[in-house]
């Protein structure tokens, strides 16, 4: 079975949407190149021509990487909500010993971004998070070192 991928309601749209732009004014404006390249003449010393096949190769394979990826998306927005542990779509409240409190959002891989508050669930975090409990202490190896999280909050 081919990978799932979990993502935001927000996320697959946004895919989506990159999907619809690759697949139409994306295209579109690369064949207007090649065509351009192509009345040039000589293609073995044709620069333009190699730069646009070039593009083209990774533009069709982002429409396939894409395509993929939302064949097999789970949507983790209606996904069954059981706040008694965490799951992959939930807010989570952590608080690493004395510092502040924080609450990221556990997503699938392609939405993942620390720097926003969405972190992985495959991630070493999100991997010590998952199916834990409010008021457990887990332990996280993180590049930085080993790290203890108590989870205050899932919502």
């Amino acid at each position: 079975m081919p990978d799932v991928s979990y993502l935001t309601a927000e996320g697959a749209k946004r895919l989506q949407e990159e999907l619809v732009y690759l697949k139409g004014p994306a295209r579109e404006a690369l064949a207007a190149r090649l065509r351009a390249a192509i009345q040039m003449g000589d293609l073995s010393e044709n620069a333009d021509y190699t730069a646009a096949k070039e593009e083209q190769g990774f533009l069709e394979g982002r429409i396939q990487e894409l395509e993929a990826i939302l064949s097999h998306t789970i949507i983790i927005d209606d996904m069954k909500k059981d706040t008694s542990q965490v799951n992959i779509g939930d807010h989570v409240t952590i608080q690493e010993e004395d510092f502040p409190e924080e609450t990221y959002h556990l997503v699938g891989p392609k939405e993942a971004d620390p720097t926003k508050g969405r972190i992985s669930h495959e991630s070493p975090i999100g991997k010590a998070l998952l199916g834990r409990r409010v008021g457990d202490v887990v332990s996280a190896e993180t590049p930085g070192g080993s790290i203890q999280l108590k989870i205050t909050r899932i919502e």
